[in-house]
């Protein structure tokens, strides 16, 4: 490769890639000891500088030797790492349940459910991939009038059509934006195997580092053509985020947009019947299980010298998987909602979202359950920095019938100062995302028994349900609407903060502009005011 096409190469690819930095990984940590300084979800503004939770402040101040009760945090996600050393003692427990022995011992419906349990596994594997939501209304109505000529249609299906065919210029694009995105991988590993390639010739050896590359001297064009571009990469961390990389841009077109991938024989349910209960397995650990360890993390990892700590101290995480790489589907979900609010989860994570519930109606009734058996529902508001007032974000705590779930709790992502408090991905709303968490740059637990930052909403919703379950551990006698009534009213205050409006560099608003409350959740705030709730 000519220093001219690297150079020309390298034009074309420098930072469309940073885009990859909301919800993946951005660095792996193996430590044995807390890193408090990375664990900011959980400083305090006074003391830190950073506006973060103050959990460290409220467990040093307020909760010494204070009782707690266990509560059970329901995680509805990829799957989660059970067996994870920051995680492990406090993975729930079915106690009903023996482990393994191929019998429903509680008679629940859901055979040696131990930790939980998987909607989306069944006799045939595992479902890692699955197709987008869009892509799945689409090919129903390419199916429908895909050879049909508009002069065929009749009256009541004109609006169908009208439809498809909107949908079919859509789903073109995102076909074209997906190649596109594949091509751009190609390019940007193709570079780095090359500077690779010169690095190691270089140094005899492939572990060199970014101060050795610095150093270096480059004697010709090329050579500091190469170093400039290996520099670069190496600061922004990709070579370590390839493989995610990779894994995304392949699977968008070989599963979220592919019309002919079908994961659903794997589960074996009968998929036309929405109301279906009884299918699955309890292979809660994955695969995939990424996102929803590090989801766990974020609520409830152990609160000790290892690794990192949970928000909540005395907490149990049930396991209920329901999330692909991929669109969770409507009938998942509401089984996923419904097994936990039967099996005890008082609080439920909900670190997911689509633009499109073609069974909506099938959620809303396991909402509704859910909320008649006084569970806390916590949902990410999602990373398109849109502004969901007017922007579909599924579920959601509006039901078809235009009421709206008491018991629900819609999270935004702020970021580490106040400069940058609203985070740049996260999607907001004055009147329908309640509050902000922190949710950039997160450290928290990942499989292997690693450890990992991640940016997104999907970070924020579980610190915020970990204060949710920090304030019912300690308060038991508090129902779900007085959690969600005190978040609101003791988080912490930014509204008159001037921040940059997310999807929009050049614009600043205030900060009460992008949610209900204009404030940032605080675990210290609440539980002084919890202290003297009068719960009704």
């Amino acid at each position: 490769m000519t220093k001219r096409n690297l150079m020309t190469m390298w034009a074309l690819i420098t930072l469309p890639f940073l885009a990859l930095a909301q919800d993946n990984a951005i660095k792996d940590y193996n430590t044995q000891e807390a890193e408090t300084s990375l664990q900011w979800q959980n400083a305090d503004i006074n003391a830190d500088g950073m506006p973060g939770t103050s959990s460290e402040k409220a467990y040093k101040e307020l909760l010494v030797g204070k009782k707690s009760t266990t509560v059970v945090v329901a995680i509805i996600d990829s799957g989660t790492e059970t067996f994870h050393p920051d995680l492990k003692s406090n993975i729930w427990t079915n106690a009903d349940e023996i482990t393994d022995n191929g019998i429903d011992d509680d008679k629940n419906g859901y055979i040696d459910d131990v930790h939980g349990w998987s909607f989306i596994g069944g006799p045939g594997g595992d479902v890692a991939n699955d197709n987008l939501e869009f892509t799945r209304i689409y090919k129903e109505l390419k199916n429908r009038f895909g050879s049909k000529d508009a002069s065929a249609i009749s009256a009541d299906d004109k609006k169908d059509f009208a439809r498809y065919q909107k949908m079919k210029l859509d789903y073109d694009q995102r076909v074209k934006k997906a190649t596109e995105d594949e091509q751009l991988y190609n390019q940007v590993k193709e570079t780095y195997d090359f500077c690779h390639q010169m690095m190691k010739d270089y140094f005899k050896k492939s572990d060199y580092t970014i101060d050795e590359v610095k150093a270096m001297p480059a004697n010709d064009d090329q050579t500091k053509a190469v170093q400039e571009v290996m520099i670069q990469l190496m600061e922004s961390n990709l070579p370590e985020d390839f493989k995610d990389w990779k894994e995304q841009v392949q699977g968008a077109l070989k599963y979220n947009l592919n019309l002919d991938y079908d994961s659903r024989k794997m589960v074996g349910d009968n998929y036309a019947d929405s109301r279906e209960k009884y299918y699955g397995n309890n292979h809660v650990d994955g695969p995939h299980s990424d996102h929803g360890t590090h989801v766990g993390g974020c609520v409830g990892a152990v609160r000790n010298s290892f690794g990192m700590d949970g928000v909540a101290d005395n907490v149990q995480l049930m396991i209920v998987r329901c999330v692909p790489n991929g669109d969770e589907r409507d009938k998942d979900v509401a089984n996923a909602i419904r097994y936990a609010a039967d099996n005890g989860a008082r609080i439920i994570n909900m670190s997911f979202g689509k633009s499109y519930s073609p069974q909506k109606e099938v959620v809303d009734e396991a909402v509704k359950y859910a909320e008649s058996k006084g569970v806390l529902l916590v949902h990410a508001s999602g990373n398109d920095n849109k502004n969901i007032d007017a922007a579909s974000n599924f579920p959601t705590d509006k039901y078809n019938d235009g009421t709206y779930c008491t018991t629900w709790l819609e999270v935004g992502a702020s970021g580490m100062s106040k400069e940058e408090l609203a985070a740049s991905f996260s999607n907001y709303g004055k009147k329908s995302v309640d509050l902000f968490s922190p949710g950039v740059d997160i450290f928290s637990t990942v499989p292997d028994g690693k450890y990992k930052k991640n940016d997104g909403t999907s970070m924020a919703s579980p610190v915020a349900a970990g204060v949710a379950a920090a304030l019912m551990s300690y308060y038991p006698n508090l129902n779900a609407k007085d959690v969600k009534a005190i978040m609101m009213q003791s988080a912490q205050n930014y509204g008159k903060q001037k921040v940059t409006m997310p999807g929009n560099p050049g614009k600043k608003v205030k900060f009460k502009k992008l949610s209900v409350t204009g404030g940032v959740v605080n675990l210290y705030n609440a539980l002084k005011l919890a202290e003297t709730w009068d719960s009704k």
